[in-house]
């Protein structure tokens, strides 16, 4: 992280009051275990919630917004969105058509469980929308 950045991130942070960085800090925390869940789980996004932790993370704690930057999974991502404001048309493509054939086969394991076929439908379609909205950049 270079000193610049830092000191970005630290006006940032100071800037917000105590318990308004509590809450972010929180609200940080569980967008990283859905997105940690969202790797397992088809159809839940996993980038929209890295995302959103890292905007949190900014005003709550600049120790966790640089640990998610340093990340070798999420820091590349998160960079891009923070350089551009959008994501590479690969990594979209990537996520939809990781959601769609995880919850294809997700569909298949849970035939004769109707309620349990419209929870993973709903969770694709929900995932679906967020990551088709996110701005995309053409490489």
């Amino acid at each position: 992280m270079t000193i610049k950045r830092y000191v970005a991130d630290y006006t940032l942070h100071h800037a917000t009051p105590p318990w308004q960085r509590r809450l972010l800090w929180l609200a940080g925390v569980l967008s990283l275990v859905f997105a940690a869940i969202g790797v397992v789980l088809p159809g839940l996004p996993t980038t929209p919630f890295v995302l959103l932790a890292a905007g949190c993370f900014v005003r709550a704690s600049p120790r966790a917004h640089a640990w998610l930057l340093r990340s070798h999974t999420f820091g590349p991502l998160i960079r891009e969105w923070e350089q551009h404001r959008s994501i590479p048309r690969r990594v979209k493509r990537f996520a939809l058509l990781t959601m769609l054939l995880t919850g294809a086969v997700s569909l298949g394991f849970l035939a004769g469980q109707a309620w349990l076929q419209l929870a993973v439908l709903g969770g694709m379609s929900l995932g679906g929308v967020m990551v088709w909205r996110l701005p995309t950049r053409h490489e």
